[in-house]
């Protein structure tokens, strides 16, 4: 069910940050056609020596109306740029006033998710209702205890007052399910993530953990920090999408890999590992060295317990010509009861089993033989053993969720079953 027609519109120009600008310029216009949204370049942007293409092969620089590629409803580049779950529940809220559960059965139209979310959003784009005129849907930014006062109104289903209305809908346009909103303190942005009210363990403490860990084995992942509000944990990641330079900020294009897969949400489930890796050696800088960061990735995701592993949660940044990783992100340890998972990706062939067997098979993928395959796997479980006690210290973690978490999401049993020899297989303790 969808809201009511006074919330839609019919176009949005899309206006981007072209690299190292501090200013957007308008790139195109979005334009409804059916059930369809389709996209075309102005001419004025065309025209610009400095020019680049939203995305290639998707959105090439080209005139007229550009054809959606098979299977999508509107250009997933320009897709990665609108509200995800808690951000579209957020303007449900506050555009409708639903409560609680009702929420579920609304769905807002795509433009209303565009033009209506807060224009902080990830990557390079925003979208306005003026093809002139550039403004910013910005708010004063309040104190982290007013916003997640805000954020437990919304899982309630509860309108919130104008100003806090404001407040969290500058953090609309992020990705992801859980409670967040957007945080600066001048010198650098953050997504702060807050604890769910159905959390049935400290799940910010978790990702914490997760992330701290991530790095310390030698990936590369966005600086993560712990904070408290009302007594609840508050998750900071410093955003790795805007660069501040000569005290303004630059903002850095980014696509999702269900974008690079030519994927929506709904074919979601054939995106997998060996397909990134095929698009990172004919795309990427330095593929070889990307390709070692992401088999590593896929590694520590296993051994971390982190299943939600999806295509949105791997990205690389663009800027018109190449593609790079982006720093590793959303590395979240899931609940798990039992021992058996899989991963949200696809590791070899059909096979997703959260397990490092199926990963070393796959090692020639990433341009790998067995035998570095192994050492990676053996040095992230050393590594993770080592700073176990230190970092679940470093995040005030509790006996009892170190004994939830152990041997449960990280370094899960399951993981090792049938690990080829040279696997340093972890004991119980």
């Amino acid at each position: 069910m969808t809201s009511k027609k006074d919330y839609k519109y019919s176009e949005a120009y899309v206006w981007i940050w072209l690299p190292g600008a501090t200013m957007p310029v308008v790139a195109g216009l979005l334009t409804q056609q059916g059930e369809q949204l389709v996209f075309n370049y102005g001419r004025s942007y065309l025209a610009r020596q400095d020019a680049i293409a939203i995305y290639v092969p998707e959105l090439p620089l080209r005139p007229g109306v550009l054809p959606l590629l098979s299977g999508l409803n509107m250009p997933s580049c320009i897709r990665d740029a609108s509200p995800d779950a808690w951000g579209r529940r957020v303007l449900i809220n506050c555009k409708l006033g639903i409560k609680g559960g009702d929420a579920s059965q609304i769905e807002l139209d795509e433009l209303t998710n565009l033009l209506d979310s807060g224009s902080d959003r990830i990557g390079a784009l925003d979208f306005q209702r003026s093809a002139t005129q550039y403004v910013p849907r910005h708010t004063a930014q309040p104190a982290l205890e007013e916003l997640l006062r805000a954020a437990e109104k919304v899982e309630r289903g509860v309108p919130l007052s104008l100003e806090l209305d404001q407040a969290l809908l500058h953090g609309t346009s992020l990705g992801g399910a859980r409670p967040k909103v957007l945080l600066e303190d001048g010198e650098r942005k953050f997504i702060a993530k807050f604890s769910a009210s159905n959390d049935l363990y400290s799940v910010v403490k978790a990702e914490f953990i997760a992330m701290r860990l991530a790095d310390e084995v030698g990936l590369r992942v966005a600086p993560v920090y712990l904070r408290s509000a009302l007594g609840k944990d508050v998750l900071l990641i410093e955003r790795f999408d805007r660069v501040l330079s000569g005290g303004h900020w630059h903002r850095r294009a980014m696509v999702s890999a269900l974008t690079m897969f030519e994927l929506d949400e709904m074919m979601a489930a054939y995106a997998s590992y060996e397909k990134l890796a095929e698009i990172i050696r004919h795309r990427f800088i330095n593929p070889k060295a990307t390709l070692r960061e992401l088999f590593s990735r896929l590694v520590f995701n296993i051994l971390c317990g982190n299943t939600d592993d999806h295509a949105r949660n791997h990205a690389a940044f663009w800027d018109g010509n190449q593609l790079t990783l982006t720093p590793a992100y959303d590395i979240c340890p899931q609940s798990r009861l039992g021992q058996q998972a899989s991963q949200a990706m696809l590791i070899r062939g059909t096979e997703r089993n959260s397990q490092v067997r199926v990963c070393i098979a796959a090692a020639s993928v990433f341009l790998l033989n067995q035998q570095e395959a192994i050492h990676i796997v053996n040095h992230q479980v050393r590594i993770i053993k080592q700073k176990w006690k230190v970092i679940c210290e470093e995040a005030v973690l509790s006996e009892v969720d170190q004994t939830l978490l152990w041997r449960r999401q990280f370094l899960n049993p399951f993981a090792f079953i049938d690990a080829p020899d040279g696997v340093h297989v972890p004991l119980p303790n």
